[in-house]
């Protein structure tokens, strides 16, 4: 645990260090995003904010290879090397299109590529876990098609949720804690993953840089993450899941559903982004408009309307988050899938703050306007006193 400690407190003290340095340099060379229909936010913004979230997670890899603490992880070269070759061809592909409009074709063949410089390095997904089936190896030709996929869908899932102050950075902060618990508990029941594996130091690389980011870019934010970014988180959390769930034929017996199955590790933790792309892309084929073209009926835009402001909006569904992720934890670490009934409970509390928290508030400023004294007449002016 020292090691992760010294590799998120890296990655932290970076980000948080370079944000406020690239909000000055977006300032001088224009680099804002400005408000529009489409946007929530109402004054002009830098959103040169991924070149410091990458900026954080490469420090804190280099640090996990200085410390000594992760040798295995660093023992072969071709791992390490396509997360970070990866990881520049993604945020180099996001930081074009915040300079100057990107299409979307060019945009997914960046991502391809990214996925693709992860397969040929060795962090791919030969082995998938079916539930009540067992363990399936793929065949050698679809293990880069799946990879690929997988990079594209995540780093896809992400941008589209990167609509609010915070909440980006928020979710995937919150997901790879849980992906890095998920990842000790499987090093520590028996060796199930073996300790060369780098999906755990992935997930300790993200936690750090989203954590330094997020006091610059909560409501109301400093700096925008940007496509940079976004993408970039996207490439983390797959790499990070396909290296702890898709690289180990190890069979696990009597313990819950994510020992057998755990590439579904993120279609749960990271369920608030992929149930708003899945819908997105439904919403977008029924009304046959393009499925690039922006909108504003993702999740955080209902809640908006709904009655939340951006702030409440956000930890409701940093809320959904967490609960997906304990959702995930607490039978893992408990070996019963029954442990997961106390979740009910913030469950229905959050539904219920979640539909009704905007009429009590509005239920409580209606009573303090009737509380108030009513207004009186302006005081009159005093004149000098007779003598």
């Amino acid at each position: 645990m020292i090691g992760y400690v010294a590799v998120i407190g890296a990655a932290f003290l970076v980000t948080f260090a370079l944000t406020p340095v690239m909000v000055r340099l977006s300032w001088r060379f224009d680099v804002v995003d400005r408000p529009d229909t489409r946007r929530v936010h109402s004054r002009p913004t830098p959103r040169l904010g991924g070149a410091a979230i990458v900026s954080g997670f490469l420090v804190g890899f280099g640090v996990a290879w200085l410390t000594g603490e992760f040798r295995p992880v660093f023992r072969t070269i071709a791992p390490p090397l396509g997360v970070v070759l990866s990881t520049l061809t993604m945020y180099l592909v996001g930081q074009l299109d915040d300079l100057r409009d990107v299409s979307a074709p060019a945009k997914t063949a960046g991502s391809v590529l990214s996925g693709s410089i992860l397969a040929v390095s060795g962090v791919a997904v030969p082995f998938f876990r079916v539930p009540f089936v067992g363990l399936v190896a793929l065949p050698p030709d679809l293990v880069p098609l799946i990879t690929v996929l997988w990079v594209v869908g995540m780093a896809q899932a992400v941008n589209l949720i990167d609509g609010l102050d915070g909440l980006a950075a928020g979710v995937v902060g919150i997901a790879s804690g849980a992906v890095l618990m998920f990842a000790e508990h499987l090093d520590n029941a028996g060796s199930i993953i073996s300790d060369d594996n780098i999906g755990a130091v992935i997930a300790a690389c993200v936690v750090g840089a989203c954590l330094g980011f997020l006091p610059w870019n909560f409501h109301p934010a400093k700096i925008f993450m940007g496509d940079a970014g976004a993408l970039t988180l996207g490439l983390w959390m797959a790499a990070a899941t396909i290296a702890i769930g898709g690289n180990t034929d190890a069979e696990v017996r009597g313990q819950t559903f994510f020992f057998f199955a755990p590439l579904f590790l993120p279609l749960v933790i990271l369920g608030v982004p992929i149930i708003d792309t899945a819908w997105s892309l439904l919403r977008r084929a029924r009304s046959r408009s393009g499925l690039t073209i922006a909108d504003k009926n993702h999740l955080h835009h209902r809640l908006i309307r709904l009655g939340h402001g951006q702030r409440r909006a956000v930890l409701i569904l940093w809320g959904w988050t967490a609960v997906l992720s304990g959702a995930v934890l607490v039978p893992v670490y408990t070996g019963s899938a029954w442990s997961v009934l106390p979740l009910i409970v913030p469950v229905i509390g959050l539904c219920l703050f979640t539909w009704y928290a905007p009429a009590w508030q509005n239920r409580r400023r209606e009573r303090a306007a009737a509380a108030a004294p009513p207004a009186g007449p302006p005081p009159q002016p005093v004149g000098p006193r007779s003598r």
